[in-house]
């Protein structure tokens, strides 16, 4: 089965303001990006289940130009609360590179 980390060239995350996060996947052409950036796999439910974000929230856009799909969903708290580990969410799209694609 192939994993985010087989199918994406380049994968990021950062603040989309103080109160979302949007995560970045760069496919490494028009075939994987045809195949799963826009798939059950890559949804609003793996999300959830990844960052605690309300599925209803999700935002998926894909930009067909650039084989890339953008990822945005709400943070559970606000950039820079008290119990913050990563403020610019930096680190955030480590959790998606051993996802399984299906």
């Amino acid at each position: 089965m192939a994993k985010v980390r087989d199918v994406c060239r380049h994968v990021r995350s950062k603040n989309a303001g103080p109160f979302w996060v949007t995560i970045d996947l760069f496919f490494d052409g028009p075939g994987n990006f045809e195949a799963y950036a826009m798939g059950e796999a890559l949804g609003p439910k793996l999300f959830q289940a990844l960052y605690g974000a309300d599925p209803d929230l999700v935002k998926r856009v894909p930009v067909k130009s650039l084989n890339m799909v953008k990822v945005s969903y709400p943070r559970a708290a606000p950039q820079g609360w008290m119990g913050e580990r990563d403020m610019h969410q930096g680190q955030s799209f480590a959790r998606l590179l051993d996802v399984d694609l299906g």
